[in-house]
């Protein structure tokens, strides 16, 4: 087979599938990103940069779709290149989030195409409407609505799609769902188990051990999608109740979603500005390398995490596997992963009280806890293990796309409440 890929951040969600792709010498794999990305062995890289920003003065609706046309040209550069080159993808693999695969079917007429469907947005039911501060905004709701615009022209040039979990499929159009199936990227669970001797170094040179009380929190970004602001109020009420309890947090300090603070400022000094604790127990890391990530999972007495109803973070898979006490928000797509009381405890998300509440009961009954953290990693083991069960299900995918099949059709009536 040959495929391509694409993915303006290589490698994206397909850290997993192309480089088990390529490992087959039958197949040729080459890949569509920006420039500046990282080489896979194996994988031929094409390269595109934007020519220009987004026009001035244009409606605001039309901004972000502008920009989506601007990466789908280059994407279509690239593809051009390719093509020129004698490569034509049986199955081009295109995430549609950013605009990329917009024209890939006007450069390859005769290749299969199949979208990466992470994300439909609406302004009901979802993030948009979430925040208790919510109030009724025409103007947000209709820009809400042309940002699908590119993603509805991709799901029609395309032949198939797939999404990660069972809600975010739910979140598209019936029109389309039946034609996206859904198969999560997989987690590596010989990687992403706990080590019983890991030491943690804190920034101030101190170590945090399995010995020691510590709570973790930890996303790309610390921001409100993903209840970095809810966790800052549990905090002191942690501490408080707990004499022995550290918290560490790890995440950047840009925004991956959503707005930045009002006064221009980052969250983490934002809520730091607005919080009161005792800044000697917690420690704040900025983005960490992979092994100082497994370090923080490893020590964990109990882990928060905490989304909008939204696209599912690598991370709290990747902390069950690790057979952390999950404590997680009640919300969707967490809900079909995570039982209450059985791989995890739910919490509400607007609630820091309740927050605290069941971290303190996690620290106060570690033995009661061994279940919780033993169904975590067996739910993730067997559901979701990269090797057993999700890779085999994407190549079976790709493959049945290469060979002409069409693959089994969706159900379109399941949604989150039938879950």
């Amino acid at each position: 087979m040959k495929i391509l890929f694409v993915h303006q951040n290589m490698p994206g969600q397909y850290k997993h599938l192309a480089p088990a792709l390529a490992a087959n010498p039958a197949n040729e794999v080459a890949f569509i990103t920006k420039e500046g990305k990282p080489d896979l062995p194996g994988i031929r890289k094409a390269t595109y940069k934007l020519t220009r920003e987004p026009s001035k003065g244009i409606h605001q609706y039309l901004t972000r779709l502008e920009d989506q046309v601007l990466h789908g040209q280059g994407a279509v550069r690239a593809a051009l290149e390719l093509a020129e080159s004698g490569f034509v993808p049986d199955v081009i693999c295109a995430h549609t989030g950013w605009g990329e695969a917009l024209f890939l079917r006007d450069v390859f007429p005769n290749s299969r195409i199949l979208a990466f469907s992470e994300f439909y947005y609406s302004s009901k039911g979802a993030d948009i409407d979430f925040s208790p501060d919510h109030k009724p905004d025409l103007d947000r709701d209709c820009r809400t609505r042309m940002r699908n615009t590119h993603m509805l022209m991709s799901l029609e040039a395309a032949d198939w799609g797939i999404s990660p979990t069972r809600w975010q499929w739910s979140r598209h159009p019936s029109f389309v769902r039946d034609r996206i199936s859904v198969i999560h990227e997989g987690v590596d669970t010989d990687l992403c188990t706990a080590d019983p001797k890991a030491v943690l170094e804190l920034p101030n040179g101190m170590t945090l051990s399995r010995d020691d009380e510590v709570v973790t929190y930890l996303a790309r970004n610390l921001e409100p999608y993903r209840g970095f602001d809810i966790f800052m109020q549990s905090i002191n009420g942690i501490l408080e109740r707990r004499p022995n309890a550290r918290i560490v947090l790890v995440g950047g300090d840009d925004v991956s979603y959503g707005n930045p603070p009002p006064n221009g400022e980052n969250w983490r000094n934002f809520m730091l500005a607005r919080t009161r604790f005792d800044p000697r127990r917690v420690h704040f890391f900025n983005r960490v390398p992979y092994s100082v990530f497994q370090q923080v999972l490893s020590i964990s007495k109990a882990h928060v995490y905490l989304t909008y109803p939204f696209v599912l973070s690598w991370s709290m898979l990747e902390t069950m596997s690790h057979e952390c006490m999950l404590i997680a928000s009640k919300t969707a797509p967490v809900t079909e992963v995570v039982e209450d009381g059985v791989n995890g405890r739910l919490v509400s998300f607007h609630n820091p009280a309740e927050i605290t509440d069941a971290v303190v009961w996690a620290l106060e009954n570690q033995d009661a806890t061994v279940k919780y953290r033993k169904a975590a990693r067996e739910t993730i083991v067997e559901k979701y293990d990269l090797r057993k069960v999700c890779l085999p299900a994407q190549v079976d995918l790709v493959s049945t796309l290469a060979e002409g099949r069409t693959p089994p059709l969706m159900d379109p009536t399941w949604t989150a409440a039938t879950a």
